[in-house]
């Protein structure tokens, strides 16, 4: 593995190029071109807002922050699953005639998904200022679970799209997958709205504490709401523990990939 990493370094240049094809096709021939990565979150954040805010009156004050600040970074983590799913069977045309790093291509593709997320930021920020709610210096602190983020996204994205390689209905397993994971992750709504305590056939267990467990999305999401709706730093051992998940994803990950990356000519 860390053969693999020295060279994944001396191909940098090469990764710097994919992020910027991938933006550069994202946005050609688009009306709206970056404008798009701000309104859409708004338009889903609006739905949320009107459904559980309007109609429901949910209870939580500027509910509409609330939302943005788990939507933003949930579609980054979505955008570039999807998307790196496809990254090693969409591009089997490199890959039987040039060598390169073949992670070159999942990365690539998280990492442009990291940029529009970046550039939709500055709306989250702009909407907290119009509606009057404060920002505390803890938002400065973003740039972690941003690093947490990417690395979890990463490590998914490598596993993924090796299975794809072999496996080529994994896509469709996770057009099912990543909707269950959305509804079980608190984006419009509060960790504290989970119970404590369930009961199913017979087994007593706690739902929250199992959503922060086998849900690492769930903890990075929380994380981004403390920092910026709530205004306070996530406690440290729960970060801690947040990024050694995320690591330890990103290692499973990248060994899987590059057990089996040299089979992907012949699988192709």
């Amino acid at each position: 593995m860390i053969k693999a990493l020295k060279e994944l370094w001396q191909y940098r240049e090469l990764v710097y190029n994919l992020v910027l094809r991938d933006l550069k096709v994202r946005y050609k021939n688009s009306i709206l071109g970056v404008l798009w990565s701000w309104l859409n979150p708004l338009l889903m954040m609006l739905v949320f807002t009107f459904v559980f805010n309007v109609m429901q009156r949910s209870p939580m004050r500027d509910f509409h922050i609330f939302v943005l600040s788990g939507l933003l970074p949930w579609n980054y983590f979505s955008a570039a699953v999807m998307g790196g799913l496809f990254t090693i069977t969409g591009n089997s045309h490199l890959i039987k005639k040039v060598y390169f790093p073949r992670e070159i291509l999942p990365i690539a593709t998280v990492l442009s998904g990291l940029v529009n997320f970046l550039i939709s930021l500055p709306v989250l920020f702009l909407l907290a200022w119009i509606s009057g709610v404060p920002l505390s210096a803890w938002v400065l602190l973003l740039p972690l679970p941003i690093l947490v983020q990417t690395c979890f996204t990463i490590g998914i994205v490598l596993f993924l799209s090796t299975l794809e390689v072999f496996y080529r209905d994994t896509h469709m397993v996770m057009d099912v997958a990543i909707l269950a994971w959305f509804f079980l992750t608190p984006i419009w709504y509060s960790v504290q709205q989970v119970t404590d305590s369930a009961t199913l056939l017979g087994l007593q267990f706690s739902p929250r504490r199992l959503l922060f467990w086998l849900n690492p999305m769930a903890s990075i999401i929380n994380t981004y709401q403390d920092l910026v709706y709530y205004g306070r730093l996530t406690t440290w051992d729960f970060l801690a523990r947040t990024a050694v998940t995320a690591l330890l994803i990103l290692v499973a990950g990248y060994a899987f990939f590059l057990h089996f990356r040299g089979r992907f000519g012949e699988e192709l």
